[in-house]
């Protein structure tokens, strides 16, 4: 009996691990199974939202094209030359003696200008299919009616500006398609007609001294 003591507690041990291994492994799977079953199911995404299409812009205006435009007013005693670039506008008005004038302003979409200058002076005109341009200057108590139409260089409008032998001098020149010349020439604050100039390359000789007049733009 002294033998088979250890022999029994020693089996009784072993059964006793064997038992609480299985009971782990059952308690194990239990929770595993809990863990599955108790996991909540995944949420359905909501279905995308679908912004209704925008608003088709409405259509731009076919921008006023840069050109230079040059004529003579209808009673003939001077001539218009307008200049007109991203929708501003410049233009010289003058009789080839004396009077003279330097409007600027903007140009419109459907092509209506009001340009003003110095003392009052003031053009109101309108831009036709991109070729003429019809209107009316206001300028030292004369209305004068004019059309200009779009010129080919070298006809256009040019200007020189210098300093000569102390004296200061601004000239204007409008070249007509027929190669017709009329500009002004002031000098120290006195107009008179202005020399020639080659429409070529814009030489013009004053007070002996060659300078060169150039394009006028906006």
């Amino acid at each position: 009996m002294k033998r088979s003591g250890p022999l029994l507690t020693l089996l009784a041990g072993l059964l006793l691990g064997l038992f609480m291994l299985s009971l782990n492994a059952t308690t194990g799977e239990k929770k595993s199974s809990a863990s599955v079953t108790e996991s909540p199911s995944p949420k359905a995404s909501p279905p995308p939202t679908t912004k209704p299409p925008s608003p088709s812009p409405s259509p731009s205006k076919s921008p006023i094209p840069n050109a230079d435009y040059a004529g003579r007013t209808d009673d003939d005693s001077s001539a218009v030359a307008v200049s007109l670039r991203d929708g501003r506008a410049i233009a010289y008005f003058c009789d080839g003696r004396d009077k003279e004038s330097w409007l600027k302003g903007d140009v419109e979409d459907d092509g209506t200008m009001k340009l003003t200058g110095k003392g009052g002076a003031e053009l109101n005109g309108t831009l036709k299919a991109g070729k003429r341009i019809s209107g009316t200057v206001d300028i030292g108590g004369g209305h004068y009616a004019f059309t200009a139409d779009k010129a080919i260089k070298p006809s256009g409008l040019y200007r020189a500006t210098a300093t000569v032998r102390d004296a200061k001098f601004d000239g204007g020149w409008i070249v007509l398609k027929d190669g017709t010349q009329v500009g002004i020439l002031d000098k120290n604050g006195k107009p008179s007609p202005a020399p020639e100039i080659d429409p070529e390359t814009g030489a013009v000789t004053i007070e002996g001294r060659q300078l060169t007049a150039r394009p006028v733009t906006p």
